[in-house]
């Protein structure tokens, strides 16, 4: 096999990025994946650029650097903007005093409460609310068909080479033998998640890291309506850092905890989207555990479609797909490790791939390049 100046491990989201990072930087780049494409989390997730409600500071910052990036990216890779915006309705006075703190925080920015009639003119369908949160920040990508569409797009324009069905058993720079063979590279950036547990375990189980199994369902509603964005609902104001962090957000969080129990014991809140074919997909739960959870679980279904319900009344809906997401989770909303010379590793932890992927991938690039020892 040829030589490369960055071998990457992971043909999801946070490789992809890290691809792009490199060979914009002029460097010849080989993705390893396992699989015979990528079936992992960043196909099965809703295709959800979010920045308002990301966790604040580093984080969010991350995510608002992304979007652009994704917005510069899709054109060029041929990968449609399914959705542009975000609208939050406040179903009770506690969550409306979530979304006005938020606006008076820095990720507030350039977000508003809008007017009545804008409510009535983009949003006819909405049950009880007091008020709607918008955030104009977001955007939405088909997942599954945008994710081999952006590697498709880094091997015919940036010459990104992939090997397919290769397994990555040993990292000993410039050597990285894998199940087909030797591949050699300078740097090698791991971005395989808790599929990489065999290649540095002490680092994982250093981090505690615990995987969250998550449901989702794609959905016909009966009547066709338009969705103008994404939408969340109270369970999100406080489940995501951003407002959930907020004392306000806090405070919706205990009143939550009394009253939607069911809700809060299985990590649901509520997203919507919509695809070109006008089925939404919605979701979903959160259940954390040492292993994958193998199996769903139909009551927590049943809660995801009743909450949607709530939203939108007066509509019933039919459901055409479920599955199951797995992602790894701990404290931090990333890891990044050196765990030796020209080595990175990192892992999202915090189910924000899709929202915070471009900028991480350039950290991990920056971290290889520079060889630290260090675990940040």
């Amino acid at each position: 096999m040829r030589n490369y100046d960055i071998v990457v491990i992971g043909s999801g989201i946070i490789g992809l990025a890290t691809a792009y990072a490199a060979v914009k930087q002029g460097l010849s780049v080989a993705v390893l994946e396992r699989h015979a494409r990528c079936v992992g989390a960043s196909i099965r997730n809703f295709g959800f650029i979010t920045v308002s409600g990301q966790r604040a500071g580093e984080h969010w910052r991350r995510a608002k650097y992304s979007r652009d990036r994704w917005a510069e990216i899709a054109p060029q890779a041929g990968i449609p903007i399914a959705q542009r915006g975000l609208y939050m309705p406040a179903q009770r006075p506690e969550a409306t005093a979530v979304a006005e703190a938020f606006l008076h925080t820095e990720m507030g920015k350039d977000c508003r409460w809008l007017s009545k009639t804008e409510i009535a003119e983009k949003l006819p369908f909405l049950g009880p609310h007091e008020g709607v949160l918008f955030s104009p920040h977001e955007l939405r990508v088909e997942s599954k068909t945008a994710i081999p569409q952006l590697a498709n797009w880094l091997t015919k324009v940036h010459h990104v080479d992939f090997y397919w069905q290769t397994q990555a058993h040993r990292i000993e720079l410039p050597t990285i033998t894998t199940s087909q063979g030797e591949i050699r590279g300078e740097h090698c950036i791991v971005c395989a998640h808790h599929d990489a547990t065999h290649l540095y375990p002490e680092l994982y189980k250093q981090a505690a890291i615990k995987l969250c199994t998550l449901q989702m369902l794609r959905v016909k509603p009966q009547k066709s309506i338009p969705l103008p964005g994404a939408l969340m609902s109270d369970l999100s104001f406080a489940r995501y850092d951003g407002f959930a962090q907020l004392p306000e957000g806090k405070f919706l969080g205990l009143l939550l905890d009394q009253t939607m129990e069911n809700y809060r014991q299985f990590g649901i809140h509520l997203i919507v989207v919509q695809s070109q074919d006008g089925s939404w997909i919605i979701g979903d739960s959160h259940r954390y555990t040492d292993a994958e959870i193998p199996f769903r679980d139909e009551h927590i279904d049943a809660l995801i479609i009743a909450e949607l319900q709530r939203l939108i009344p007066n509509q019933t809906f039919s459901v055409r797909e479920r599955w199951l997401g797995v992602y790894p989770s701990a404290d931090d909303v990333v890891l990044k490790y050196s765990p030796t010379n020209g080595v990175a590793v990192g892992v999202v932890t915090s189910g924000t791939g899709a929202s915070t992927g471009f900028a991480l991938g350039e950290e991990l690039l920056t971290l290889a390049l520079n060889s630290n020892r260090k675990t940040i």
